[in-house]
């Protein structure tokens, strides 16, 4: 038989589960783009490496969903259980349990999505335009006689707002500048509506509210151009936009924002009657403070009165004034006067008496000198005498006296004077010394005197 006949037929390559895995996933990756997808967060797990792990599903389906730390530190919440949400995501697989999930890239909450992220990104944008800064928020006016409304005419806040100011101001005037808060092209009528009060200036405050929605509802508030006009318009505005947890980038524009629309109104004005009751207890302190200003004004002028005289008789106090002051001033001169003269005179006689008689102590000091002028003489004649004679016997006893006279000073190699012959050795050399120098001689022998 051919052994070509016994072979078997050729197999088809055989791969792991790993490499059918890391196929499996490259084919979900390049088939499914990043794609934003909705549902309900199930068994939400928050692991010690940051990595968020949950099931996002709906009414009819679910699908494993992980988040790596490094997006889940950019998320602006971390989701809970029954969180209704909107992932950015790519379809994948889990290799190691060959599971079909998706991995998340982004997360942002339902219901909100691409309209909340537009509030964020313009809130940070006027925000760094200073459209926010405290610096430009202005007081409100205390006594304001015309408040402007920016709402539309059939709203219930607009009914909320006049019934706010009739109880507490009935005397308040009101504008109103009517535009739509709702719908299409709603921030543009609004900001125009704004824009009209601002040129107009016919109001003290202006109230820009309406009641409370979804965010869709109050989009038109949170329009770029609204933010402008509020923040542009002349007068202090007051934001009264939804309910107490709603947020509008006009509540962040304007000088004072308000919980709800009756709260902007009780904010503009003051009640009547405590400006009534105010104005009353003024009007009782005024009255005692010109009472009290009248009463000391009075006792003033008596007291005035009795101090009032003639213009003579003031001319006579002030003569006699003028007259005590001249014997004062002169007694004050010539008092101290007498007074330093008396010591003067009191000092040189203390001075006299104290004084000593010197005329014998300089004849006797004379005398000393003369005397110790004399002694000093004579001794100094004497020392001279002695000095003399020791001058002499210095001479006398001069060695180059006898030198002169014949004599020589023998001293040996090492020049000590030689006294004794036995001093000398044979043969060796001495110094001979003469009064006019010296010489140098050999020693033959040495002859002790007998």
């Amino acid at each position: 038989m051919n052994s070509a006949d016994t072979a078997a037929p050729p197999s088809a390559p055989v791969i792991s589960v790993s490499a059918l895995n890391q196929a499996v996933a490259r084919l979900l990756e390049r088939s499914f783009p990043l794609t934003w997808i909705s549902g309900e967060v199930s068994n939400f797990t928050r692991a010690s490496s940051g990595h968020w792990y949950f099931t996002l599903k709906d009414d009819a389906a679910q699908v494993r969903a992980v988040m790596f730390r490094g997006r889940a530190q950019y998320a602006s919440f971390i989701p809970r259980e029954g969180d209704k949400v909107e992932v950015r995501a790519l379809v994948t697989l889990y290799g190691a349990r060959g599971d079909y999930q998706i991995n998340v890239e982004a997360i942002r909450r339902a219901g909100v999505g691409s309209l909340f992220e537009a509030f964020l990104r313009l809130k940070e944008k006027l925000e760094a335009a200073g459209l926010f800064h405290p610096e430009r928020k202005r007081p409100l006016p205390l006594f304001p006689r015309t408040v402007g409304i920016v709402t539309s005419p059939q709203a219930a806040a607009l009914r909320d707002v006049l019934t706010a100011l009739q109880r507490r101001a009935p005397h308040v005037n009101v504008v109103l500048y009517p535009t739509p808060v709702q719908g299409q092209g709603a921030g543009e009528k609004i900001a125009a509506a704004i824009d009209t009060a601002s040129l107009r200036n016919d109001c003290d405050v202006l109230i820009v509210c309406r009641g409370g929605g979804s965010i869709e509802d109050l989009w038109a508030f949170n329009d770029e151009d609204v933010a402008y006009a509020v923040a542009n318009c002349r007068m202090p505005v007051i934001s009264g936009v939804g309910h107490e947890t709603d947020f509008t980038i006009c509540d962040f524009a304007a000088d004072l924002r308000a919980a709800t629309p009756t709260a902007a109104a009780e904010l503009a004005v003051t009640p009547r009657a405590d400006w009534v009751a105010e104005l009353r207890a003024h009007v009782i302190d005024l009255r005692r403070a010109m009472r009290r200003t009248g009463s000391e004004a009075a006792q003033t002028l008596d007291n005035y009165s009795h101090r009032l005289l003639s213009p003579a008789a003031q001319i006579r106090q002030q003569r006699l004034k003028l007259q005590a002051l001249a014997s004062t001033l002169t007694h004050a001169n010539r008092a101290p006067l007498a007074q330093a003269r008396y010591q003067m005179q009191r000092l040189r006689d203390r001075l006299a008496a104290l004084k000593p008689d010197v005329r014998a102590q300089r004849t006797g000091l004379a005398h000393l000198q003369y005397r110790a002028t004399l002694a000093l003489g004579t001794q100094l004649s004497q020392r001279r005498e002695a000095l003399a004679a020791w001058s002499s016997q210095l001479a006398l006893l001069n060695p180059q006296r006898t030198l002169e006279r014949g004599y020589a000073i023998v001293s040996d190699a090492q020049g000590s004077i030689v006294r004794d012959p036995a001093q000398l050795t044979a043969p060796s050399t001495i110094t001979l010394r003469v009064a006019g120098g010296s010489a140098q001689v050999g020693v033959a022998s040495v002859q002790p005197l007998e």
